[in-house]
């Protein structure tokens, strides 16, 4: 069986180029693609947490596993060579798009497998560092960053609602149980838009 893999990190991602690239590549290779895994989990998440675990688990000798790149498998090296070295040993293919690459058991796949996983890695802590530089430079150039106090986004335009439960008589209580939030959330959002 052939199967396609995609995934974001956040529910504000998508997956349509991911899956562009693996329909665009399975057609220009005779590939015909059995079973779609889509899903919104962070590569950090242990592969048995996420459902490319219950999928690996299924497949068998011979299975084929296309993914835009490899970096799909997981967020370091150690995450993404167990995944590649158990497909080995079980004679699973992976076809990575962005690297061009087919990866079974052979020792050029192992060794091609390791230098994937080890620039990904090398590539996300160049980001991360890129990221915490540019955050230190807006807070010495003085900058405010996060959410600003009492934003939620639960709650984002709920003003007018809050007012008329006040206006009906509803308790604070009553009213975090109807929105679903926290006190704290609840007490905070109302003091940062002067509702009482």
């Amino acid at each position: 069986m052939v199967y396609a893999y995609v995934r974001v990190s956040t529910s504000t991602q998508t997956v349509e180029n991911q899956i562009f690239e693996i329909e665009n590549w399975a057609k220009a290779n005779n590939f015909v693609v059995d079973k779609w895994i889509q899903e919104t989990a962070s590569g950090t998440k242990s592969v048995n947490e996420r459902k490319l675990g219950s999928i690996l688990k299924r497949m068998k000798k011979d299975d084929s596993l296309i993914l835009t790149e490899v970096s799909r498998l997981g967020r370091n090296i150690m995450q993404i060579m167990g995944v590649l070295n158990l497909c080995m040993e079980r004679g699973i293919n992976i076809f990575t798009i962005k690297e061009n690459y087919r990866l079974g058991n052979t020792i050029n796949s192992k060794v091609l497998a390791f230098a994937f996983g080890l620039s990904a890695e090398i590539e996300r802590n160049l980001i991360s560092q890129r990221t915490r530089e540019a955050l230190a430079r807006k807070r010495a150039e003085g900058a405010v960053l996060g959410r600003p106090k009492g934003f939620s986004l639960k709650l984002l335009g709920k003003e007018n609602l809050i007012k008329d439960f006040l206006k009906c008589g509803a308790t604070l209580a009553e009213i975090r149980r109807e929105l679903n939030v926290s006190r704290s959330t609840l007490y905070n959002f109302m003091r940062a838009k002067s509702l009482s």
